[in-house]
């Protein structure tokens, strides 16, 4: 079946089962689509009614198929989101029928959760992709692949449908290790490491406090795997001894986990400025700066992280599609008033 399943109401898709079918109804549609259902969405409308073998419905997934069946699928339309559209304003890089590219700025939660079940990033998409999203497992809700925390700004891609949501997901678990997925981030950090570019392993997991992440030991229960590259970019306030005040460092993620730079840039001495988590012990080193400095430094509200890089292969054409984006103006503020 090489053209692409197209959801909607009564849009239906009728199989004959070849000479070679056997094995479990939900096993062997989820190889007969192509990928463009994973096999527990098929699973799910099996359940639901949505599928019949040989024009009587069937509701067990794990019934066997049999050369010559007749197997039609009916696919439902997509429910309505229980987020509601928003009308918030998003800075939209690139768009497609199976993605989007955009800017997320600093202070926006990306999904609707405990104490922000409005006002986020999937409000402002369910308003601005409308009919253009085709269903997440039946839903029209926008695939959310990644996601920066609320008070880091920089580039997002999320999915419009299932097929390129199952695919983009796909490349961020793999972490870039065997695909072009690339994931560049700018921070602003207190001092400078003491090698220009290095790597931190160190396996992250709850803190005490649960809403943070701490380093843990591998051997800890709930230890994650995380490791970030990092790069001196630019040094302010260089002294004498060769130390800086602060430094401009470029990070690269080979995982992805919760608050993975900011745990990890504080683990090695120097946390991100601004950060009220993992940094706020270094607030005093503000002092230090000149005072047009020091005024700037005080006042900015967030972790100084932007997401300035996003490489990925579209999911539908193969293409590899590239974004950078400069810092934000908080940024370039806070940055050029250091140099100054």
């Amino acid at each position: 079946m090489n053209d692409p399943f197209k959801q909607g109401g009564d849009a239906r898709k009728v199989l004959i089962a070849g000479e070679d079918a056997e094995g479990r109804l939900d096993a062997w549609l989820a190889a007969e689509v192509g990928g463009d259902l994973s096999r527990s969405r098929i699973k799910a409308l099996i359940e639901q009614g949505a599928v019949s073998l040989n024009e009587k419905p069937i509701a067990e997934p794990k019934k066997k198929v049999h050369p010559g069946d007749r197997i039609e699928i009916t696919m439902p339309e997509p429910e309505d989101p229980e987020p509601k559209g928003e009308d918030i304003p998003i800075e939209v890089e690139y768009e497609d029928e199976d993605l989007i590219v955009l800017l997320k700025p600093a202070g926006l939660v990306v999904h609707p959760g405990a104490g922000n079940w409005t006002g986020t990033l999937v409000n402002a998409l369910i308003h601005h992709c409308g009919d253009s999203l085709s269903g997440i497992g039946g839903v029209k809700r926008p695939g959310i692949v990644h996601r920066l925390d609320k008070e880091t700004s920089g580039v997002m891609v999320v999915a419009k449908n299932d097929n390129a949501h199952r695919k983009l997901a796909a490349q961020f678990a793999d972490h870039g290790r065997t695909g072009p997925l690339e994931r560049a981030y700018k921070a602003i950090v207190w001092g400078r490491p003491k090698t220009l570019r290095g790597t931190i392993d160190a396996a992250l997991g709850r803190g005490a406090d649960r809403t943070k992440r701490a380093v843990k030991r591998e051997d800890t229960d709930d230890a994650r795997e995380a490791i970030t590259h990092y790069e001196v970019i630019e040094r302010y306030h260089e002294k004498p001894d060769a130390t800086s005040l602060a430094s401009l460092v470029e990070c690269r993620l080979e995982t992805g986990r919760t608050h993975q730079i900011r745990v990890h840039m504080a683990h090695i001495g120097h946390p991100l400025i601004g950060d009220p988590e993992y940094g706020a012990a270094f607030r005093t080193k503000a002092n230090l700066l000149p005072e047009d400095a020091k005024t700037v430094v005080n006042r900015f509200s967030r972790q100084a992280l932007h997401a300035y890089l996003l490489a990925f292969e579209h999911p539908r054409t193969g293409e590899v599609m590239e974004f950078e984006t400069d810092m934000p103006d908080d940024m370039e503020e806070l940055a050029q008033a250091l140099r100054g």
